[in-house]
């Protein structure tokens, strides 16, 4: 209870982190519910990406909601992972007028196909790396 009250007291982003919170546990509790061709019209427009390139304050925010998203990801009671911290950070960019592009992606691991999302803005991977090792099966910009 004391970390609670002190990250509480000590956060100059309360607010932040809250819409952080709810956030990822709408799309948790969507991602659970409701079936993935429904949900991917969410994603943003499919096959496009965002501009390489964007202003100080895009990257600004980015690497601010990136900070939470990924912190406060990490002690949610629920599973946070990849795709739900994408989708997290894409809807505060989205508020923010900031362009982001989710990609999806897959590789073979053990005999097994393991999925990842990660979202860039400009040139700033805001969550889940650059995607390097996987095989990009689908990107949407929003």
């Amino acid at each position: 209870m004391i970390r609670i009250t002190n990250y509480i007291r000590y956060n100059r982003d309360k607010w932040l982190t809250i819409q952080v919170w709810l956030w990822a546990a709408v799309f948790r509790l969507v991602l659970l519910i409701v079936p993935v061709k429904y949900v991917k019209g969410y994603y943003g427009i499919s096959g496009e990406e965002s501009p390489e390139l964007e202003s100080k304050e895009s990257y600004g925010w980015a690497r601010k909601i990136a900070y939470y998203v990924n912190r406060v990801s990490e002690h949610t009671p629920w599973e946070s992972k990849c795709l739900v911290r994408a989708l997290t950070a894409q809807r505060l960019l989205t508020k923010k007028d900031v362009s982001s592009t989710l990609y999806l992606g897959i590789r073979s691991e053990e005999n097994k196909m393991v999925a990842h999302a990660w979202l860039r803005t400009g040139c700033y991977y805001v969550t889940g790396g650059n995607g390097s090792d996987y095989t990009t099966v689908a990107k949407f910009r929003k």
